[in-house]
């Protein structure tokens, strides 16, 4: 059974700062595709294009995960996501300084592979 029931719900849990964080993550997540559809799965806010999810947050203590890692091939993406890097295909993001620029470049990247965006 999910624990949260909308992104509202996971919004409302989060301690201010983070809830913040994940607040303008989806603000430019929607900047890069407006017609994205805000769901939650595996417990995370998600933002999903034509029912497949795009793009997963999830805000722990220290930092902002993203989910997935955008397929390497943009050498200059990969080398300024290569400090973020985790395990399991994440993007671990230290608050405060969380640089959203670089989350929409994510964001473009992984839509490349869907025909609609």
């Amino acid at each position: 059974m999910p624990k949260f029931a909308s992104v509202d719900d996971y919004l409302a849990s989060l301690p201010a700062e983070q809830r913040e964080v994940v607040e303008e993550i989806e603000r430019r997540v929607m900047l890069v595709v407006p017609s994205a559809d805000r769901v939650i799965r595996y417990d995370m806010p998600t933002w999903q294009v034509d029912g497949v999810s795009l793009v997963h947050v999830a805000a722990w203590k220290q930092h902002v995960s993203l989910y997935p890692v955008p397929p390497a091939g943009d050498a200059d993406l990969d080398a300024d996501l290569a400090p973020y890097a985790g395990a399991k295909g994440t993007l671990k993001l230290p608050y405060p300084d969380v640089d959203y620029a670089l989350i929409e470049r994510v964001v473009r990247r992984l839509l490349e592979p869907h025909p609609s965006k």
